[in-house]
């Protein structure tokens, strides 16, 4: 601590007493030295080194890399430098010169330029180029065939106002000045900041922290500032903290806050990871980071006091008038407007052949892709929590539970049926990335989970996050599998919407032609598909999802990792060997999937003949949770498959079912059909429920609608 408060002793006086900069060595200070004796006689300061190896190829742009600067000895010397290559040596000489003298016998016309820009000269057996320049040290950049330096290039815009203000300024060749002067004359310093590698935090996003970083810097090069950088990977939280120079990127994302006197963290977009950013430009202001941005407000209370006192007073009372009024008018009508406007959008009805009074929930479970958009998009853009009422516990998975809850309609103590996903505060990441799926307008359809709002809510067992959605009360398929028997008319329905659903999943295009971001769903199993009450199918739990988009690396593919159901992995997730390459491999893990759902389905279907009781893919081959190692032994090793016996062959249409699922578990991710395909097949299938019976499913359990179900 003795030394923190000695280094800032020591910077103030240097700053009060005109020294323009600390010299961190013998090269700074002797710079220092040089910029004031040319202060004082008026010479120029060029970069002076003798011929020196350099990996500069003469294509682009160059640093000289000379750290010695010297004020020249007479006012009419210019800089200047010479570039040579003899036998494969390339060297660079940095010096002044009287552009009126002959310089290794070429006379340098070019001296009136502000850039050091390189031209060729005929020099027996080598290749020679040669520059001169009047600015102060315009040698340190040479520049070939005047090629524009465009990773410097500022517009006039970004140009900034006045130096007084201390903030980071541009001068006219696109370069971070370090001529950065306050209004009583000083000159402003180095930035300050604290400077440590990724350490283990316990700083949460809801609050701000201190980096306990014990590291105080001064930055290497002018124009730097301080930046933070906070990431969440699994179960670590790491921070860091660095200088940083605010035009090149961090991390793959530009900072672009870094005037600000707080470094107020801002998330960034990471595959795999949490990662929140920030920058400023206040000495060590990197030490305290904000994940919430708070208005400073200087009032010099002695002086400005009426003018506090109207500010501060009049709107807000005229304001808190005015809400008054809107919220007596709200209260009043909101409930009424929500309802009427439901029952003109989206016409839900109760289903009429079933027994239960919350089967139709918010959203009934037709054939329309755009029933309840309203309900939903009202609800979704509604500021204040909903009224809701959790019922029972009807699921319970790796990071939330899911309740069955009634949503308050209107006054008249009318309830629709609503599914609720709790996460605990530890899931955060978890709720986040199924929320912004979810919330992604392109994701919707008909063969999708509709979607209604995601909440932040604070309860007795502390802070929770809930997404709600339409509750189905046929529950997942892999229940609805266990309890019926299905007919060839019920198989080609639960089989046709499953692969629509997946095949808008992974379209890179809506229904309607609005282009949108294919999406693979990494964790596709029976007991993530609900079953609607026309006995569709819609998707479900997208928390290990991923968006393909076209920005995403090969690293950012391969940092996705291995993860989903180990009974359900393709063979090559069981291996690791996705080709990350060609994103289309992504979405041939979830066709494989999909392939052993439509075999659970098959399989109880009573078109194939005698129907053995439920049984999930590979049944007791393996373990009722069986480990990566396990599947691998009978999908790799023995390249096994669930079976399927001739008698399923012996109906036309299930026949045509069971080719498609051959194809699309093949053991080579290329040869398997797309989920498109699948999706046509089951439409060219329509046909073949003639052919049928047209048997209703019979029931092996009798349940009700109103006892336990799972979305």
């Amino acid at each position: 601590m003795g030394g923190c408060l000695w280094l800032h002793t020591l910077l103030w006086s240097l700053t009060a007493s005109s020294i323009p900069l600390i010299p961190r060595s013998l090269d700074d200070l002797s710079t220092q030295l040089l910029q004031s004796k040319w202060e004082m006689n008026g010479n120029r300061l060029c970069k002076l080194c003798d011929a020196t190896s350099t990996s500069c190829n003469g294509e682009h742009g160059c640093d000289s890399k000379c750290m010695v600067t010297t004020s020249c000895e007479y006012p009419e010397e210019v800089c200047a430098a010479i570039w040579r290559k003899n036998n494969g040596t390339i060297t660079i000489e940095t010096r002044c010169h009287d552009p009126k003298l002959e310089l290794y016998g070429h006379k340098l016309d070019d001296f009136n330029s502000d850039r050091c820009v390189m031209k060729k000269k005929e020099s027996p057996g080598e290749t020679l180029y040669m520059c001169s320049c009047l600015e102060e040290e315009c040698n340190s950049q040479l520049l070939f065939s005047d090629v524009t330096d465009t990773h410097h290039t500022v517009s006039q815009e970004r140009t900034l106002h006045k130096p007084s203000t201390g903030e980071i300024l541009f001068d006219s060749k696109g370069e971070i000045s370090t001529k950065q002067s306050m209004p009583d004359g000083r000159i402003i310093l180095h930035a300050l900041c604290k400077f440590c590698d990724e350490e283990q935090t316990t700083c949460r996003t809801e609050t701000e922290c201190k980096s306990n970083c014990t590291i105080t810097s001064i930055c290497e090069k002018p124009g730097e500032v301080c930046a933070a950088i906070w990431r969440k990977n699994d179960a670590n939280i790491t921070l860091e903290t660095i200088c940083h120079d605010p035009r090149l990127e961090l991390y793959g994302h530009m900072l672009y806050d870094y005037n600000s006197s707080k470094c107020v963290m801002r998330e960034k977009k990471m595959i795999g990871e949490t990662i929140y950013m920030c920058s400023c430009k206040e000495e060590e202001c990197n030490n305290v980071i904000f994940f919430t941005e708070e208005t400073e407000t200087n009032i010099d209370w002695k002086n400005d006091f009426p003018k506090v006192v109207l500010i501060s007073l009049l709107p807000p009372i005229g304001i808190a008038i005015a809400v008054i009024f809107s919220f007596y008018c709200y209260r009043v009508h909101r409930k009424n407007k929500i309802s009427k406007k439901w029952e003109k959008d989206t016409k839900c009805t109760r289903h009429p052949n079933m027994d239960c009074s919350d089967a139709c929930a918010i959203m009934m479970d037709d054939d329309r892709s755009d029933i309840s958009s309203t309900c939903a998009n009202n609800l979704n853009h509604n500021t204040e929590l909903l009224p809701i009422e959790l019922d029972i516990l009807v699921g319970k998975g790796r990071f939330a539970e899911v309740y069955k809850a009634k949503l308050k309609q209107n006054t008249s103590e009318q309830f629709e049926t609503v599914a609720v996903k709790i996460f605990p505060y530890e899931e955060y990441a978890s709720w986040k990335m199924e929320k912004d799926i979810f919330s992604d307008i392109n994701l919707k359809h008909e063969n999708v989970l509709q979607f209604l709002t995601a909440e932040e809510r604070k309860t007795d067992v502390g802070k929770q996050y809930w997404l709600i959605t339409a509750f189905h009360c046929n529950g997942n398929l892999q229940e609805y599998l266990a309890k019926h028997i299905i007919s060839w008319e019920d198989l080609w329905k639960l089989g046709g919407s499953l692969s629509r659903g997946v095949a808008h999943l992974h379209s890179d295009h809506t229904p309607c032609g609005r282009p949108k971001t294919p999406i693979v769903h990494r964790d596709l199993k029976s007991s993530n598909i609900l079953v609607k009450n026309d006995l569709t199918c819609c998707l479900c739990d997208f928390g290990l999802s991923i968006w393909l988009d076209p920005s995403l690396s090969v690293d950012d593919l391969a940092n996705s990792g291995q993860v989903g159901t180990a009974r359900y992995m393709a063979p090559e997730v069981l291996e690791s060997r996705i080709n990350l390459e060609n994103v289309e491999s992504f979405k041939q893990t979830d066709v494989y999937s999909m392939a052993l759902v439509l075999w659970e389905i098959t399989s109880r279907c009573n078109a194939i003949g005698d129907v053995k009781d439920y049984e999930p893919p590979f049944g007791t081959k393996v373990r009722e949770h069986p480990c990566v190692e396990s599947m691998k032994d009978n999908v790799l090793r023995d390249r096994g498959r669930p079976e399927i016996s001739n008698s399923w062959l012996s109906h036309q249409g299930i026949q045509l079912v069971c080719e498609t699922i051959t194809e699309c578990w093949d053991h080579d991710p290329e040869a398997r059909l797309t989920s498109q395909c699948v999706a046509e097949r089951f439409n060219e299938m329509e046909h073949l429920d003639r052919l049928s019976e047209r048997s209703c499913s019979e029931e092996k359990i009798p349940e009700d609608c109103s006892e336990d179900t799972t979305i």
